[in-house]
């Protein structure tokens, strides 16, 4: 799960309200980087206590496959060792045979009083029973790339900085995958999910496509100076087409489950990212002005627009004037260690739990994010509101345009009640606590 803390220096010298220069805000948000105590992100007290789904929430159980690779990981581990192991390489591994034949193997492996079975022997089972993490992808030629597109960031004279962006530039064919065949004849073998286009994944270890990724694939910048930069990624690629078959695949995703997944892995559909899809949308519309291309998004915007704004998500809190204010958290919809890096979650939790017991101060839940209000993933929200009112005014659904400004407007200013410090100048986080004597009782 995704969680970025906002830490920023107020420049409202002009007297205007501190959310007013949206562009502003949200650039100071993505450059970020510092965080602050839990006792510095509550901006000022609520009257009344929030309100909203706090009790554990619900589950999304993963696959009987996902389950048995977990335990495949766990055992390479405590056989290879911690040196270069990637827990994330086992659970990307595809099934030669059934799941219960494999397992029924794994369970004859010989093992030591450890658990740990002979690298030979371990090798071996591997190579017998399981397809490469990565063959369930395989290389697609992206049609719209060209070696040096016309009009290629016209603005970069340096020579050297030129043939850089043009190695950039030719990650994309690199880059490129499709699912292949053997997920659609025998989905159940596979961790992968099926998608209906082409890809971008992000590099060698990361296998598919990620939402967060994919919005820096397409539009990609980087700066060359205090204030000048360059946009890259498809977008100035000018790969209209393999940017459209991103989004429409993302676009699947909601249509098919009801949000974006972190990626598309059986292990990641119980969380999302930040939600970005409604930016690539207008993005790619500005470059082209593929009416149709927008026609066809919205439907699935206001379908994530929902996912955020309702259940779990939805956490309702009333200033010190007594206003009353949505907002949205981040929730994975699940409560055990990440099966990708479940190893590495076992041990860190491990380390925090022995560490609480001999200070006797804290327990491993409170580092639990659904205990924060996050101000990053607000201004998500609120750019996602803003380029839904604008593209429905484009498609001339003006009811649906003038509900989302008027959503928006809200928001920006529970993000002005809520978030805004004004003795340290800043948007905060708001921390909610189950503590007696926190200003926020859940």
């Amino acid at each position: 799960m995704y969680m970025a803390s906002f830490h920023s220096r107020s420049s409202n010298s002009n007297g205007n309200h501190p959310a007013s220069s949206f562009s502003l805000l949200l650039l100071f948000l993505l450059l970020a980087s510092a965080s602050v105590s839990a006792s510095e992100t509550v901006p000022k007290a609520m009257s009344q206590p929030a309100t909203g789904n706090f009790d554990g929430g619900p589950v999304v159980p993963t696959t009987p496959l996902v389950t048995f690779l977990e335990r495949v990981q766990e055992i390479a581990l405590a056989t290879f060792g911690k040196k270069d192991f990637d827990p994330k390489l086992y659970v990307d591994l595809s099934l030669k045979s059934g799941l219960s034949t494999t397992v029924t193997a794994f369970h004859k492996l010989p093992r030591n009083a450890s658990e740990s079975v002979s690298a030979p022997d371990f090798k071996e089972f591997l190579h017998e029973y399981f397809d490469g993490a990565g063959d369930d992808l395989v290389y697609a030629e992206p049609p719209d790339f060209v070696p040096e597109p016309d009009g290629f960031l016209p603005k970069v004279k340096n020579p050297q900085v030129r043939a850089w962006a043009l190695e950039v530039h030719a990650l994309w064919k690199n880059l490129s995958r499709r699912v292949s065949g053997s997920v659609l004849d025998r989905l159940e073998f596979h961790t992968l999910l099926l998608l209906p286009g082409p890809i971008v994944i992000p590099s060698s270890r990361f296998r598919e496509v990620y939402y967060w990724d994919s919005y820096w694939v397409i539009r990609l910048k980087f700066f060359m100076g205090v204030i000048k930069h360059a946009c890259m990624g498809l977008l100035a690629s000018k790969m209209y087409k393999t940017a459209k078959a991103i989004v429409t695949n993302l676009i699947y995703l909601i249509d098919t489950y009801g949000y974006v997944f972190n990626g598309a892995r059986a292990y990641y559909t119980n969380r999302s990212q930040p939600p970005i899809l409604s930016a690539m949308v207008y993005d790619i519309y500005n470059r082209t002005g593929d009416f149709d291309f927008v026609k066809k998004a919205l439907p699935a915007l206001l379908k994530e627009h929902q996912f955020w704004n309702s259940r779990i998500h939805k956490v309702n809190v009333q200033d010190d004037q007594g206003g009353n204010h949505t907002l949205s958290r981040y929730y994975a919809m699940w409560n055990k260690p990440r099966p990708e890096s479940s190893t590495i979650d076992k041990a860190h939790s491990s380390k925090l739990l022995n560490a609480s017991d001999k200070e006797n101060t804290s327990d491993f839940t409170t580092l639990a994010i659904t205990s924060i209000l996050p101000i990053d993933l607000n201004i998500f929200i609120l750019k996602m509101e803003l380029d839904i009112a604008s593209m429905a005014q484009i498609v001339g659904d003006n009811r649906t345009a003038e509900s989302f400004l008027k959503t928006a407007q809200a928001r920006k200013q529970a993000i002005n009640s809520v978030f805004w410090n004004e003795e340290k100048g800043q948007w905060l986080d708001y921390w909610i606590s189950n503590g007696t004597s926190s200003q926020i009782l859940v």
